[in-house]
C-alpha cells in the first residue's frame, strides 16, 4: 500500500519533472505517477532546448535551482548562442540535444533524490474532499492520498492522433492517451477545452545527402545553460538546411483532401508560430520554398528529426514530397508526422501560483494550462512544484512579477489573458527584455532561491564574487581618463569619431562600435582589475560590459518597472463584488468576475479594462 505524501506530480514530462525534483529538494515527500517509467523526461518533438526567449526561461529555471539547464548541458551536442548580431537582451542560448541521454540525465538526477517516489499507472481522476483535492485515483483502482497534486498531462488526456484520414487514441506515438482526468474536473465545474499539436516525420540520417544542404555548426566556442559547474562542450555534432521546392508543394497539395487539417477531422486551435508544413503552403502561397532543419537525435543514433515539416498527411504523401527536397532523394523514414488534439483547461481558472481557483492544493502547469514547448511546461512545472511545497508547509507563496522574470511574463499572460492557441513565449511579450537577459538570470533570481531553500550558499557566494568583481570593473572605468592622444588611434581603427579632450572611459564604452577588450589595453589598472577577474569567470566580465554599456536604457526600465510595481502592491480583495461597483462597465464587471485579479496591475492587463475602468477600482479601493 502506497504512503500518505506531501506532493503527488501527475506526469514525467519536462513540467512534471521539475515540479518533482524542486519539491523534494525543497524537503517535500513527492510521488511522480506516469504511465510509462521508460518515457521520462522524453522530448517528444525536437531535440533541442532553448530558443529565442525559451533560453532565457532555461536560464531562469537553472538560477532557481531547476533541473532544465543541467540536464541541457550534460546532453547537449552542440550549442549556439542565437542573435548575437543584436544587443543582449535578444541573446538567446539553444542547444541541440541527444534525445536518450536527456531522459537518462533527467531519471537519474531525479532517482538520486530519497525524497521522489516512482509509480507506473495511469491516472484516472483525483480525489477531492470538501473543494480541497487530497489525493489520486489509479486505473489499477489504487487511491494514494497527498496533501497536493499537480497535473502536467501534457497531451495525453484524452489525446487523438491524426494520420491522414487515420484516427487513432493516443498521448504519443505508440502510447495510449490517458481518460478520466478530463471528465473529473469537468464534473467538479472546471472549463476545459481542445488544443492542436504536430509533429514531423523521422528519417535515417545515412539515406541523406548532406554535400547537397548547408552546415551549421555550433559555436566555436560554445557556452553552457547552467551557472553551475557544468562543463561546456568539446566536440559538436552539426545540423544542415535544406529548402524544400514548388515540386515538394505540389506533391503535397496531392494529398490536401485527406488532410485531417482540411477535411474538417481537426476543429482545434494549433500553434500559430510552429504551423505544419501543409498550413505554411496553403498560407503563404506565393513563397516558392521552406527551410528544413535537419536535426541529428543523439550521438550514437542515425535517427535524424526533420525540423520544419511538421504534417499529418497521409505516409505515402509525406515521403514522397520529402524526398523532392535536396539531399533527401532517397530518405527512408522511421516514422511519419502526426497531429494530435486533446484537452487543455483555460488557465484562467489559475491563481498566480498555479493553484486552482476551485479546487485549493490542485495545481496545473504545462501543456495543461495551453502552452506549446519544453521550456514553457518546465518552468511552470518548477513554480508549482514550490508552492505545493510552499502551501502544504503553510509557507508565504511564491510569485515572480513581469519584471522580474520571462517566468512571470508567462504565467501573468496565461492567467489573466487565457489562450486559445498553444501560448509560445517571445521577447515581445515582455516589457522588460533589457532587465530580463538570459546572462542576468543568476543575478535576478538566485538570491531569491537561496532564501526559498532551493540554492546553497556556495550558489549565493558565486552571486556575490560576480557582484564584486561587475563593481570593481565599472569603478576603474569610471575614474580612469585616457587622453587623446592615446585613445583616437584605437577609435580611428573602429570608425569612431576622435575625442578632442581626455575623457572616462565609461563615457567611450557607451560607443555601439567599442568593446571592454577595446579599453583594456589603455589602463593598467582596468587592465589588472579586468584580468583577475576574467582569470575567475569570463561571465563576471561580460556581465560588466553590458551593464556599463546599456546603463542609461536599464535605469529607464527599471524606473517603468518600479512604477508596475506599486500598481502590483495595491491588492484587490479576492471576495470583491464587482457589479455592487457603479460606473464599471458590464464588459468590465463580466471579466473581472470571472478573472478576479489579484492586485490592480493585473487588471490593467486583462483584455477590455479600460483606464476608466481602473480609475473606478481605485477609488472603490480608497486610492
Amino acid at each position: 500500500m502506497l504512503s500518505e505524501y506531501d506532493v503527488i506530480v501527475v506526469g514525467a514530462g519536462h513540467a512534471g519533472c521539475e515540479a518533482a525534483n524542486v519539491a523534494a529538494k525543497m524537503g517535500s515527500k513527492v510521488l511522480l505517477v506516469t504511465m510509462n517509467m521508460n518515457t521520462i523526461a522524453q522530448m517528444s518533438c525536437n531535440p533541442a532546448m532553448g530558443g529565442v526567449a525559451k533560453g532565457q526561461i532555461i536560464r531562469e529555471i537553472d538560477a532557481l535551482g531547476g533541473g532544465s539547464g543541467i540536464v541541457s548541458d550534460k546532453s547537449a551536442i552542440q550549442f549556439r548562442m542565437l542573435n548575437m548580431s543584436k544587443g543582449p537582451a535578444m541573446w538567446s542560448p539553444r542547444s541541440q540535444n541527444d534525445r536518450m541521454l536527456f531522459a537518462s540525465e533527467w531519471r537519474l538526477m531525479l532517482e538520486k533524490n530519497p525524497l521522489v517516489d516512482f509509480w507506473q499507472d495511469m491516472c484516472t481522476g483525483i480525489l477531492v474532499e470538501k473543494n480541497k483535492v487530497i489525493g489520486v485515483k489509479t486505473s489499477l483502482g489504487i487511491s494514494i492520498k497527498s496533501k497536493s497534486v499537480i497535473l502536467t498531462n501534457g497531451t495525453f488526456l484524452n489525446g487523438l492522433i491524426h494520420l491522414g484520414e487515420k484516427q487513432f487514441g493516443g498521448g504519443r506515438a505508440a502510447e495510449k492517451a490517458a481518460t478520466g482526468i478530463t471528465e473529473d474536473l469537468v464534473a467538479l465545474g472546471f472549463e476545459s477545452g481542445r488544443m492542436k499539436t504536430g509533429t514531423p516525420p523521422r528519417v535515417d540520417g545515412r539515406s541523406l545527402d548532406y554535400s547537397k544542404m548547408e552546415e551549421q555548426k555550433g559555436d566555436e566556442n560554445p557556452s553552457k545553460f547552467s551557472f553551475s559547474d557544468t562543463k561546456p562542450l568539446n566536440n559538436q555534432l552539426s545540423c544542415h538546411i535544406t529548402y524544400t521546392n514548388p515540386h515538394t508543394h505540389d506533391l503535397l497539395r496531392t494529398g490536401f483532401d485527406r488532410s485531417p487539417m482540411f477535411n474538417g477531422a481537426i476543429k482545434s486551435s494549433g500553434p500559430r508560430y510552429c504551423p505544419s508544413i501543409e498550413d505554411k503552403i496553403n498560407r503563404f502561397s506565393d513563397r516558392d520554398r521552406h527551410q528544413v532543419f535537419v536535426e541529428p537525435e543523439g550521438w550514437n543514433t542515425v535517427e535524424i528529426y526533420v525540423n520544419g515539416f511538421s504534417t499529418s498527411l497521409p505516409e505515402e504523401v509525406q515521403l514522397l514530397a520529402m524526398r523532392t527536397i535536396p539531399g533527401f532523394e532517397n530518405a527512408k523514414m522511421f516514422r511519419p508526422g502526426y497531429a494530435i488534439e486533446y484537452d487543455y483547461f483555460p488557465p484562467t481558472q489559475l491563481q498566480h501560483t498555479l493553484e486552482t481557483k476551485l479546487i485549493e492544493n490542485l495545481y496545473f502547469a504545462g501543456q495543461i494550462n495551453g502552452t506549446t514547448g519544453y521550456e514553457e511546461a518546465a518552468c511552470q512545472g518548477l513554480m508549482s512544484g514550490i508552492n505545493a511545497h510552499l502551501k502544504t508547509n503553510e509557507r508565504d507563496s511564491f510569485i515572480l512579477s513581469r519584471n522580474e522574470a520571462y517566468i512571470g511574463v508567462l504565467i501573468d499572460d496565461l492567467i489573466t489573458k487565457g489562450t486559445k492557441e498553444p501560448y509560445r513565449m517571445f521577447t515581445s511579450r515582455a516589457e522588460f527584455r533589457i532587465l530580463l537577459r538570459q546572462d542576468n538570470a543568476d543575478l535576478r533570481l538566485t538570491p531569491i532561491a537561496h532564501t526559498l531553500g532551493i540554492q546553497d550558499d556556495d550558489a549565493l557566494n558565486k552571486i556575490q564574487q560576480k557582484n564584486l568583481g561587475v563593481s570593481e570593473i565599472h569603478g576603474a572605468l569610471r575614474k580612469t581618463g585616457v587622453s587623446p592622444v592615446l585613445l583616437n588611434a584605437m577609435l580611428e581603427e573602429k570608425d569612431s569619431s576622435p575625442v578632442n579632450q581626455q575623457v572616462k572611459l565609461s563615457s567611450v564604452i557607451t560607443r555601439p562600435n567599442i568593446t571592454l577588450q577595446d579599453l583594456v589595453p589603455l589602463s593598467d589598472e582596468l587592465s589588472k582589475v579586468y584580468e583577475e577577474w576574467k582569470s575567475i569567470d569570463e561571465s563576471i566580465t561580460e556581465q560588466a560590459e553590458i551593464q556599463i554599456k546599456y546603463e542609461g536604457y536599464i535605469e529607464r526600465e527599471e524606473e517603468q518597472a518600479a512604477k508596475l510595481s506599486r500598481l502590483e502592491d495595491l491588492k484587490i480583495p479576492q471576495n470583491t463584488e464587482y457589479q455592487n461597483i457603479k460606473s464599471l462597465s458590464s464588459e468590465a464587471i463580466e471579466k473581472l468576475n470571472r478573472i478576479k485579479p489579484a492586485t490592480i496591475g493585473q487588471a490593467t492587463r486583462i483584455s477590455g479594462i479600460t483606464p476608466s475602468d481602473i480609475s473606478v477600482l481605485l477609488v472603490h479601493l480608497g486610492r
